[in-house]
């Protein structure tokens, strides 16, 4: 097992240094397929592979690079839809403090500019859309690169345990393969699965409400409320990764019994949506194990976000029943269906939930006839 993740890593690290030049090859081609004027196109693109190559890292390299995504920009916005990711990583990568945010920045700045078109018109609702665009990019990455930064840290300072359990246990060849075992596996696995699942649980489903709120400002006339909207998403999503860091459980069931946490997920989706949801409760409320209350909520956030994101539906109910040993959530909804048999990361991570308390999930769906989720946990009353 040590082999194969020393093996993944260094897989990684070789895939993130291909990753800029094949990025910039993605972005040359669709330009110059789009439009792009192929002298200048392929010199910037050239320039751009030789700054990579040859620059030495530091706050020189990045604002150049920052100035070759600007220039690439001008040929059209496929150059910053895969090449300027590279400024969001490189600037955070090679900078320090706040100078990785005045590098996320200026590269968000360029794409947001590149894909509205140009700057923006002088107007109070586009000139707010343009920054609040910008400012969602540079939190959305700092958030991310956070994250990724403290699961680094724990990596490392697991490696540091174990690399002190082999010396200390040197003597006892069976006993040290044994809590090497443990340490890496229930260390750094557990602690990556379960910050993966807790990033797509809370910060994708939050950022991907808030994209559709920015999307709909953009669109329509009621741009404020869409707005205060994602504003609210963007806070929410934020308590919810400091809460991952810590490792602690769903805020909402910090603040009401599950039904109310319920209700109030169900509500604030039906708004946010503009999809009629409706929550029923049957049988005897009881409080559960946190553990049954946290899986049942994670539950019904997936469901609900899959159902915005694939469904199309015009309906949607829920309904938590109590019985004598089991709890049950079921998830329906009238949208297109899809296949079962997907192994989307949602549907994989619902199933990990509940199989870990030794529940099941069932899922039901065919094209045209909508999708309905069960699962059932054993009723363990809170201890």
């Amino acid at each position: 097992m040590t082999g194969r993740l020393d093996r993944w890593e260094r897989l990684l690290e070789r895939q993130l240094a291909a990753a800029p030049y094949v990025l910039l090859a993605i972005s040359t081609v669709l330009v110059l397929l789009t439009g792009g004027t192929p002298w200048i196109t392929l010199s910037l693109a050239a320039a751009a592979a030789g700054w990579l190559t040859w620059v030495p890292r530091g706050a020189g390299y990045v604002a150049g690079l920052v100035a070759l995504i600007g220039a690439l920009a001008t040929q059209g916005m496929w150059s910053v839809s895969f090449f300027g990711f590279v400024g969001y990583l490189h600037s955070w990568q090679y900078l320090k403090g706040s100078w990785r945010f005045a590098g996320v920045t200026a590269t968000a700045a360029i794409s947001v500019t590149a894909y509205g078109g140009g700057l923006p018109a002088p107007t109070p609702a586009a000139i707010l859309t343009h920054l609040f665009f910008t400012g969602a990019i540079v939190a959305a990455v700092g958030l991310f690169s956070f994250l990724g930064e403290i699961t680094t840290e724990r990596s490392a300072e697991r490696k540091r345990m174990v690399a002190q359990l082999e010396e200390a246990m040197r003597e006892n060849a069976g006993l040290h393969a044994q809590l090497l075992v443990q340490a890496r596996e229930a260390g750094v696995l557990d602690e990556r699965q379960r910050m993966a699942a807790e990033i797509h649980d809370t910060l994708a489903q939050g950022l991907t409400g808030i994209i559709t709120q920015l999307q709909a400002a953009r669109q329509g006339d009621d741009w404020r409320r869409h707005v205060d909207l994602a504003v609210r998403l963007a806070r929410e999503s934020l308590a919810e990764a400091r809460r991952s860091v810590h490792a602690v459980g769903p805020g909402q069931l910090e603040a009401a019994p599950l039904p109310e946490a319920l209700q109030d997920v169900v509500g604030r989706w039906s708004e946010l949506n503009e999809v009629r949801a409706e929550f029923t409760v049957t049988g005897t409320v009881r409080p559960m194990h946190p553990e049954v209350e946290e899986t049942l909520l994670r539950t019904a956030q997936e469901a609900l976000a899959n159902t915005a994101k694939h469904a199309h539906a015009s309906r949607v109910g829920l309904t938590l029943s109590y019985m004598e040993d089991m709890v049950t959530l079921d998830v329906r909804d009238d949208g297109i269906g899809f296949d079962p048999k997907l192994t989307a990361f949602g549907l994989t991570a619902m199933r990990k939930r509940v199989s870990r308390l030794a529940g099941t999930l069932e899922i039901e769906s065919s094209t045209g006839a909508g999708t309905a989720i069960s699962a059932s946990l054993p009723a363990v009353a809170r201890g």
